[in-house]
């Protein structure tokens, strides 16, 4: 989730991230790239990496061939949808998958009908767009719970999914998790959600969000953000569950990701994708200043994510700039 963005132009968008294989090492004292909740495709031998509007973009693109050089393009989706507000439109999260010979992302915007954030479909023969979404109102719109937003596709064994945050924070109500079939196109949601998770552990404080469905050794894993995001409380824990719709459950009484000092504050809002067969994971955490205080901006950090009897272990701390 995004409730603000930095509007600052980055000199370049060089990457710390060491050659895949390699140890992961701590993260230099700062860096060029604003990139708020990330999200890291891997097509056509190279990887796309998107995210939250800033730079003078609805939609961040950066493309690379290994991992270690990224190039920036120009913004995914220039164009809005007709049911987003003007003219801010708070682009958040975007997220893609590949449906056949077609793209599609999924992200939230404001809707100007509800006045809630809410969440979209757009459609790309590219990778690198530009997304259209030609729809006349969102995808999902929970406005009695406060919005929708942080969608994440999931297809499984044919199926696919979409998973989805209900905005009550943003006026005093719970926040849950929900799991919708789509159709197979991606464009359109198949009956009514199901809620998987709701807020309520200790350090998930107000807020569950940005949900990441994954299979490992045959376990459903979902991954989500939890607490505040502009401040050190914000990490990542996981749940089991039973299906691709659940029953899921919390595991553990704390995150598998969460701030270390001097080191990374309010990590979260992760990606999973793969190379070969390792797991990796996208996230971003905020930038810090010499005296350890948060600034303004929130980078992209790229680790290796590995499964320890079940658990996701996140391999080190690797700042992308």
């Amino acid at each position: 989730m995004n409730r603000f963005s930095i509007a600052r132009v980055p000199a370049s968008f060089a990457v710390a991230l060491l050659a895949a294989g390699c140890a992961s090492t701590a993260p230099p004292a700062s860096s060029l790239g604003d990139f708020p909740d990330p999200f890291i495709l891997a097509d056509g031998g190279g990887y796309y990496a998107y995210a939250t509007n800033a730079n003078d973009r609805h939609v961040q693109l950066r493309h690379s061939t290994d991992l270690r050089t990224w190039r920036a393009l120009p913004d995914a989706m220039p164009a809005l949808a007709s049911w987003v507000r003007q003219p801010v439109p708070h682009v958040w999260a975007p997220e893609v998958i590949k449906l056949g010979e077609r793209y599609v992302l999924y992200y939230t915007a404001h809707d100007r009908a509800s006045d809630r954030q809410c969440v979209g479909a757009a459609v790309s023969s590219s990778p690198a767009g530009p997304f259209a979404d030609s729809a006349a109102k969102p995808l999902v719109c929970q406005a009695d719970l406060g919005g929708t937003i942080d969608a994440s596709p999931f297809l499984d064994g044919g199926r696919l999914y979409l998973y989805f945050k209900s905005d009550g924070n943003c006026c005093g109500k719970p926040t849950h998790i929900f799991a919708q079939e789509l159709r197979p196109d991606g464009l359109a949601v198949i009956g009514t959600p199901t809620r998987l998770l709701t807020n309520g552990r200790t350090w998930e404080g107000k807020v569950i969000e940005a949900p990441t469905m994954v299979v490992r050794n045959g376990k459903y894993v979902l991954m989500y953000s939890a607490n505040d995001f502009g401040d050190g409380t914000y990490a990542a824990g996981y749940a089991s569950c039973a299906g691709p719709v659940g029953p899921c459950e919390p595991v553990g009484d704390a995150p598998f990701l969460k701030s270390m000092e001097g080191k990374l504050y309010g990590p979260g809002h992760q990606a999973i994708f793969r190379v070969g067969e390792q797991d990796y994971i996208a996230y971003h955490a905020w930038e810090l200043k010499p005296n350890g205080k948060r600034a303004d901006r929130r980078f992209l950090y790229i680790d290796k994510l590995d499964w320890v009897d079940g658990k996701p272990v996140v391999q080190g701390t690797t700042l992308v700039r």
